[in-house]
């Protein structure tokens, strides 16, 4: 078994990412498998300077290590995702043999007058605009490349938290970017490729990006490529019940650590909500991955609320 934590350098280590972390590390250690940490740092204005650092010594003081990374590298470095460019323009080099890639130089703006209105929590769906435009057009700007999804493209799964799931990728997403105007390799294609080629097994991240999967999937299996199994968990949210977000500096686990609250405090609460444990009393990393060797791990479905006080 092997899993990954995949933190985006953009700011501290909020308790949603200790949240993904844990469960990713108990899930490989109580397995005796191994654990990645990769950075995602694909988009350059959202990268904060030193934060890359200054996760690791967060999840390094909760007491969850890692087997390969950017620090101690391991056979599939690099772990930075930044330097793995050549990889996802192979990729996409290997869809455009396929007769799947297209240059689409549409705006936002295009779009939205383009498509239908998405309904609530739904993303903007391509309308096809350039799919079939001639490939030596002159362009209205600096063009973006799209995956020509095959309009065959049903994917299911089957998610360890979540039970089987299946989306019709064409009818639901269209044609989507794989590397944007800018030079920028997409998410879903660099995340897709980084799993397949660093053999993940199991990725275990939050639930709100359970709708990335099946374009992540379809990519896979059009690139013939290894399809790691899934775990999405809950969110966390505040004290009010609102999402975490990293602009909220009270609910970083270097706020809590400065305040005097204990890796263990953190971690057991964690692990109960996440169904690791019966309990919220405070207990290590490793405690709670032996708990778990002799358990089956059943993962709740609620988001979970951080506590106000953590006496």
């Amino acid at each position: 078994m092997r899993t990954r934590f995949a933190p985006s350098p953009t700011g501290d280590l909020h308790l949603g990412g200790a949240w993904t972390a844990l469960a990713s590390w108990v899930l490989a250690r109580a397995r005796g498998g191994r654990v990645v940490l990769r950075v995602e740092d694909l988009d350059p204005p959202r990268v904060v300077a030193g934060s890359a650092a200054r996760v690791a010594e967060d999840l390094t003081w909760l007491g969850l290590d890692w087997d390969e990374g950017p620090d101690v590298g391991g056979p599939f470095a690099p772990y930075t995702q930044s330097e793995r460019a050549e990889r996802y323009a192979a990729a996409v080099d290997a869809l455009d043999a396929l007769g799947l890639v297209y240059p689409c130089d549409c705006s936002r703006k295009d779009i939205a007058r383009a498509a239908s209105a998405p309904h609530a929590g739904e993303e903007l769906r391509y309308p096809g605009t350039c799919r079939d435009a001639p490939r030596g057009r002159a362009m209205k700007r600096e063009p973006a490349l799209r995956l020509r999804v095959p309009t065959d493209a049903r994917v299911g799964f089957d998610d360890g938290a979540r039970g089987r799931l299946d989306q019709d990728v064409a009818r639901d997403v269209g044609d989507f970017v794989l590397r944007r105007a800018d030079g920028v390799y997409a998410y879903q294609l660099a995340v897709a490729v980084d799993d397949a080629h660093m053999q993940i097994t199991h990725v275990v991240r939050a639930v709100d990006l359970l709708a990335s999967t099946p374009r992540q999937l379809l990519l896979l299996r059009l690139l013939g490529m290894h399809e790691p199994s899934y775990v999405h968990v809950p969110l966390v949210l505040d004290a009010d019940g609102r999402r975490l977000a990293k602009r909220a500096p009270r609910e970083t686990v270097r706020a809590l650590r400065e305040a005097g609250v204990t890796p263990a405090q953190i971690l057991g609460r964690l692990a109960q909500g996440l169904g690791l444990r019966d309990t919220d009393e405070p207990a290590t990393a490793a405690e709670i991955a032996r708990d778990a060797e002799s358990r089956e791990i059943a993962w709740t479905r609620d988001d979970w609320r951080a506590p106000s006080t953590w006496e």
